[in-house]
C-alpha cells in the first residue's frame, strides 16, 4: 500500500477490476494478504482513494511485454538501395532482384538506381526496360511507388513493401550463393540509402 494513503476507508478493486466495496485499510491490506497479492493505489485523487489488490511484479512484467511490442509495431520508414547498369549480367541481375526482394520482405522500401556511363545515357530505354523488369519479378512483395524517372545519369525508381510482404515478414538473411556471386561493383546495396544519393564520379 502507497505511504501516501493517509486516509482511513479505500474503495477496494479484486484483481479481475471488480468493485470489493469501501473499506479500511486494515482491512483491504489483509484481504490482499489473504490472497498472497499486493495493494496498488490506481486512483490517488478519488475521494475515497481507489486501490487494486494484484500481483504487482507480473503486472510491471506485463507492462514491460506489451511496450516492447508496441515498439516492434511502429513503423520506420527506411529506403535501401539496389545499383544497377545497363550492361548488368543475368548473374548480376538476380543477385540484385534478391536483395531487393530481400529489402521489401522485411518492409524496407527499396530506390532502385540505374547508373548510366559515357554514352549509356543516349539509350534511357535500356534502363527503363530493366528497372520494369525488376518491378515485374519482386511481385508480390513489391510494388512501384515512383516510376522511373531520368535525372543526369542516372535513371531512379522507387519500390515499396506490399501488404503481402509485410504480412509475410522473412528474416532470413542471404544465402551462400547470393554473397559469393559476382557484382558489377556497386557496394551500397546494403545499407540504408538517402532518397537522393549524389553520383559517384569515381566510376566514370
Amino acid at each position: 500500500m502507497n505511504d501516501r494513503i493517509r486516509v482511513r476507508e479505500v474503495r477496494l478493486v479484486d484483481p479481475n477490476g471488480g468493485q470489493v466495496g469501501i473499506k479500511s485499510i486494515e482491512e483491504a491490506r489483509w484481504l490482499a494478504d489473504q490472497l498472497g497479492l499486493d495493494l496498488v493505489e490506481v486512483a490517488p485523487d478519488a475521494r475515497p482513494p481507489v486501490v487494486r489488490m494484484m500481483d504487482y511484479g507480473k503486472f510491471k512484467y506485463e507492462q514491460s511485454v506489451r511496450a516492447r511490442e508496441s515498439r516492434k509495431k511502429q513503423t520506420k520508414t527506411v529506403i535501401k538501395e539496389v545499383q544497377l547498369r545497363p550492361k548488368i549480367g543475368t548473374a548480376d541481375f538476380e543477385v540484385k532482384r534478391r536483395r531487393a526482394e530481400k529489402f521489401l520482405r522485411h518492409g524496407d522500401k527499396v530506390k532502385v538506381t540505374m547508373r548510366f556511363r559515357g554514352r549509356e545515357v543516349t539509350h534511357p530505354e535500356l534502363g527503363m526496360d530493366l528497372l520494369q523488369q525488376m518491378s515485374r519479378e519482386v511481385d508480390p512483395w513489391g510494388a512501384v511507388e515512383q516510376a522511373p524517372r531520368l535525372d543526369g545519369r542516372q535513371m531512379t525508381m522507387v519500390l515499396a513493401p506490399t501488404r503481402y510482404a509485410l504480412d509475410h515478414d522473412d528474416d532470413a538473411v542471404p544465402s551462400e550463393e547470393e554473397s559469393a556471386a559476382p557484382s558489377d561493383g556497386n557496394v551500397s546495396d546494403d545499407g540504408p540509402a538517402a532518397v537522393e544519393t549524389p553520383s559517384d564520379d569515381s566510376e566514370e
